[in-house]
């Protein structure tokens, strides 16, 4: 993950060539498409990503049991069976109908967080890198104070004054990941805002806006999709972080950092019920992981 940030730094601060049209970048789906054609490990991490997509989108259809529903008497077996493939925890909950609930709820939050981060973080960025002056030494140095406290003390000091909630957890991610791309899109702002096609649309009158929407943000784009989803690994950890603390979504929805820390003090007796969550944690984590580079595999080809 380190190696993938270095090169998505690197790639931000790199001369990019420059086109006066949006549409003319390989769209999106463009660029996923690609992946699963030309990378393996870009289509390993698809594959991760879609099955867990999928599990999320059918879980009302597919769950075995309710989520929240408690069978004491499977509370003295609770190990897999014909009946509860995970196995159950120690209220007798099913273990898989509760990781695909769970799922719902992660790949919701955790996409909506580093949208809100995205939008927010590429505004300032633009802006920044664009006007420059007093109006980029504000927004880097507020970035500043931001990131010269550890995240998970933002988490905990934020959420602990608003309270648990997926709203306060959307909004304490999408604040402290806002600056990080910031500056990604500010490195590739100033190497494109003195380009020759930006500075032919000053000339023709253009707008501000016009300009960073237009003649700019495609440039940025590429090192932006690559962040998003080395991003959304992150914050399907910090998440999980979250309800191992007891800060996460509030109970009894469930929530896989949760299922980890009600099992934690029966590992040694019933593993499964800790194993099988800080799996799915990890699996989710590393198809995100995989995408963003198959993803930056494509953009040094391409």
């Amino acid at each position: 993950m380190n190696e993938i940030s270095r090169d998505i730094a690197a790639t931000a601060a790199a001369p990019f060539a420059g086109t006066q049209d949006a549409a003319a970048a390989p769209s999106l789906a463009r660029k996923l498409a690609e992946v699963l054609t030309a990378s393996r490990v870009g289509t390993i991490g698809a594959a991760i990503l879609l099955a867990w997509c999928l599990l999320a989108l059918l879980a009302p259809w597919i769950a075995p049991y309710p989520p929240n529903g408690i069978d004491a008497s499977l509370m003295a077996y609770p190990w897999p069976t014909w009946r509860n493939w995970l196995g159950v925890d120690h209220l007798g909950r099913d273990i898989l109908s509760r990781l695909i609930w769970g799922a719902r709820t992660v790949l919701t939050v955790a996409p909506a967080a580093v949208i809100g981060a995205a939008v927010l973080g590429t505004l300032l960025g633009l802006l920044s890198g664009y006007r420059g002056g007093w109006i980029d030494a504000l927004i880097m140095r507020v970035g500043d104070v931001l990131l010269a406290f550890p995240k998970i003390i933002l988490y905990l000091i934020i959420i602990a004054r608003f309270g648990p909630s997926a709203a306060n957890i959307i909004a304490v991610i999408t604040f402290t990941q806002a600056p990080i791309i910031a500056r990604i899109v500010r490195a590739v702002t100033l190497d494109v805002k003195n380009r020759d096609y930006v500075a032919a649309a000053r000339m023709r009158g253009e707008s501000t806006l016009s300009i960073l929407l237009r003649e700019i943000l495609p440039n940025v784009r590429g090192p932006l999709i690559v962040d998003f989803f080395l991003r959304l690994g992150y914050t399907v950890i910090a998440i999980g972080v979250l309800g191992f603390l007891g800060v996460g979504l509030p109970p009894p929805d469930p929530d896989w950092g949760s299922m980890v820390k009600e099992a934690y003090g029966m590992i040694f007796v019933w593993p499964h019920m800790t194993i099988i969550p800080a799996a799915a944690i990890s699996s989710l984590v590393i198809g995100f992981n995989f995408l963003a580079q198959g993803l930056r595999e494509a953009e040094i080809d391409g």
